[in-house]
């Protein structure tokens, strides 16, 4: 883990207060991927989507987390604001296959941020890991029961 910024002695103090829980909770993360068969059940919500609408699990002011936005071209993760803004795309997928083929490979550890083999997701930031990030319980709660 990235040690916390020096400029900031509150912050850095903070971090440190907290790093032993927060990698005890990491540790605690599922690793088993999520496979094609829910990756393609997003995907397939997510298209009947208005553009600009989604997955937004969290509705509150402020920072909301990672989100799965419908956009012209297709689909993009994303993070929201205060419960219905999405921010500029952190990735974007144009057809099925290619979401399909990088959601079925994740995990709730590696959209957590933690994980430094996943780009898209990966942060060396401790705020913004498993800071209401996309998890295996989220997306089913997405997706309809078939």
């Amino acid at each position: 883990m990235t040690e916390p910024p020096d400029d900031d002695p509150y912050l850095r103090a903070y971090y440190e207060s907290n790093r032993a829980e927060r990698e005890r909770s990491a540790a605690r993360l599922d690793r088993k991927p999520f496979g094609e068969r829910l990756a393609y059940k997003v995907w397939r919500e997510l298209t009947w989507c208005k553009e600009g609408e989604g997955l937004i699990h969290q509705q509150h002011r402020d920072y909301c987390g990672h989100g799965l936005i419908r956009s012209a071209g297709g689909v993009m993760l994303c993070e929201i604001q205060d419960g219905h803004i999405p921010g500029p795309p952190i990735a974007t997928w144009t057809n099925g296959e290619d979401f399909v083929a990088f959601f079925a490979r994740q995990s709730d550890w590696t959209c957590s941020g933690w994980e430094p083999a996943e780009p898209v997701f990966y942060t060396d930031d401790p705020w913004h890991r498993s800071n209401q990030r996309l998890t295996r319980a989220i997306l089913n709660r997405f997706v309809p029961f078939w």
